[in-house]
């Protein structure tokens, strides 16, 4: 099939997301302005509005990148674009199909998509023997070029790390829930992975990585351990972007050349117990003393928060209840390290910092901690852009939080790779009836489809990381974030699925990677959240002509 006949699906497909796009963002609209409690009356079809434009976006991205013969890419990778944009057009169709009505979908647009001529385009995108021979490609190692030459260095320095340093470790840890070794948190700081997101005039590489280099980094290490290796570099990228945003010119000199370095660990203590992406309920406090703040309150899933020695606190510091996440900043709690499941630290001045990690299926080694603040003193030095920077807290870890939800796209890459090579494995090994199962058409499906979705989503991950170097791609962010984030789970189950029983056995590490998967969901933003008070919102505003 021609990439002209791509084009037309993507034009086709185009148009139909664009009316409905337009027709939601009409029917939401009052006052000028897009309502979140009209958009709430049908939540459904806006989270799949949001699904779909993800899918779309990152079909499309893939389509140009896999025809583009400068990304040294070649048939492999337009076969797995021509599946993708395939079930990409049909999953579109026939969810608009499902619910016309409640999106608005215009007749005759949603028509030429189920069009005989348009059925016969679809049906030879996807055929059986295009995921066969992607599948069989996949299946001996090939998949599918990295374009990324010029950080090829850089990739295969952490490609090394991850394998000789992270990979003897991954499996000890999760089953024991240790901490970190010494000798991952010593290689990366050896290798200056902290200071990927800081600039270099603070000490840092992100002038000469940018966030394509943040990316690759954050993928490698993760497809050896998530939670011991892969998610090490996300606390000083949310802590740096907020200071890089909103800091003094003494504390972008402070903090960041000390994160750069590693010479101060952080974490992040956002979430309270009862109140997770809704910012404006939150309750802990940070009240003024003479020479700074007392905290107050509970944070909980602080991951990382007992070995960090610098505590990231969204806090409540303007008492007015009407200024909702308008009366929350930004502080830097200080306190020493602590490498086990608890913590308490009593300062001289009789305030307390203590803290309990909390038990998970998986996400293993670093640690999750709820976080009781009694008291606490914090320097007025350490209230993010000083006394301009109260009330601004929650800006300031949007900022950040941006950066962190690309670069869970990247963990999400990493984890699936590491399923697909699991599964590639296996299948050669395992005979079932006589013959390898790798020979059997299914998972010669499965394999295909696993192949092309973790090369459709990195890729797409790569385009917003440049994005974001041009200070761009705030919501393709999110987006790359909400796909990767679900796509994971069901690459890392059929990963587990064609073990079989091994696979539910820890013998093997799939069934890591399936409960590690679980987790991007629901951090850095719920995929529910992501979708509707993010995504879908931003989608229909733009619609409205509001940015």
């Amino acid at each position: 099939m021609s990439d002209e006949l791509l084009k037309q699906i993507e034009t086709k497909t185009s148009d139909l997301l664009k009316q409905v796009t337009e027709t939601l963002a009409k029917r939401s609209e009052e006052k000028g302005q897009v309502s979140v409690s009209k958009m709430d009356e049908n939540q459904l079809v806006h989270y799949n509005l949001s699904y779909s434009t993800a899918e779309k976006r990152i079909s499309d991205h893939f389509t140009k990148y896999a025809f583009a013969k400068e990304n040294g890419t070649g048939e492999l990778e337009q076969d797995m674009a021509r599946l993708f944009a395939g079930e990409a057009a049909h999953r579109l169709r026939s969810e608009l199909a499902s619910r016309k009505d409640e999106y608005g979908a215009s007749d005759a647009l949603l028509n030429d998509l189920f069009s005989p001529d348009m059925n016969k385009k679809i049906q030879e995108l996807t055929s059986r023997d295009r995921y066969n021979k992607v599948g069989d490609a996949a299946l001996t190692g090939s998949f599918g070029a990295l374009a990324t030459e010029d950080l090829k260095d850089i990739r295969d320095t952490y490609k090394k790390i991850a394998e000789q340093v992270v990979m003897p470790h991954a499996e000890h840890v999760h089953r024991n829930d240790d901490f970190v070794p010494d000798d991952i948190l010593q290689s990366l700081l050896d290798n200056g992975a902290f200071g990927l997101s800081i600039p270099e005039e603070y000490g840092g590489y992100q002038d000469t990585f940018g966030n394509t280099g943040m990316m690759i980094v954050t993928e490698e290490l993760s497809r050896a351990g998530l939670s011991i290796a892969g998610s090490l570099i996300t606390r000083p990228e949310i802590l740096s972007k907020a200071i890089l945003k909103g800091g003094t010119p003494e504390q972008k000199t402070k903090w960041l050349g000390a994160l750069a370095t590693g010479e101060k660990m952080c974490a992040v203590a956002a979430t309270e117990p009862d109140y997770g992406s809704d910012v404006a309920g939150f309750k802990v406090t940070a009240d003024p003393v003479e020479g700074g703040w007392v905290l107050n309150g509970v944070k909980t899933w602080c991951t990382f928060a007992g070995y960090a020695d610098s505590l990231m606190v969204l806090a409540r510091t303007e008492k007015d209840p009407g200024l909702k996440h308008k009366g929350l900043s930004i502080l830097i709690a200080e306190k020493p390290r602590d490498k086990g499941h608890k913590f308490d630290f009593a300062q001289p001045s009789g305030g307390k910092c203590t803290g309990s990690a909390i038990p998970t299926i998986g996400y293993r080694g670093m640690h999750s901690f709820e976080v009781n603040f009694d008291n606490y003193f914090v320097p007025a030095e350490n209230l993010i852009g000083g006394e301009a920077g109260r009330g601004k807290g929650f800006y300031l870890q949007m900022e950040g939080f941006a950066g962190g939800r690309v670069q869970t796209a990247a963990r999400a890459n990493g984890v699936m790779q590491a399923s697909l090579e699991a599964a590639v494995r296996y299948a050669n090994d395992r005979k079932v009836f006589s013959k390898p199962i790798a020979d059997y058409q299914l998972t010669k499906w499965k394999i295909a489809r696993m192949a092309m979705i973790v090369q459709a989503s990195r890729q797409y991950s790569y385009e917003v990381a440049r994005l974001m170097d041009n200070h761009q791609g705030l919501m393709e962010a999110s987006l790359v974030k909400f796909y990767a984030s679900r796509i994971a789970e069901w690459v890392a189950r059929e990963a587990m699925q064609i073990h079989g029983g091994m696979g539910y056995a820890e013998e093997y590490a799939v069934s890591r990677y399936f409960v590690d998967a679980r987790v991007f969901s629901i951090f850095e933003g719920a995929e529910e959240v992501m979708a509707l008070r993010v995504c879908a919102r931003d989608l229909l505003a733009q619609a409205l002509g509001q940015s």
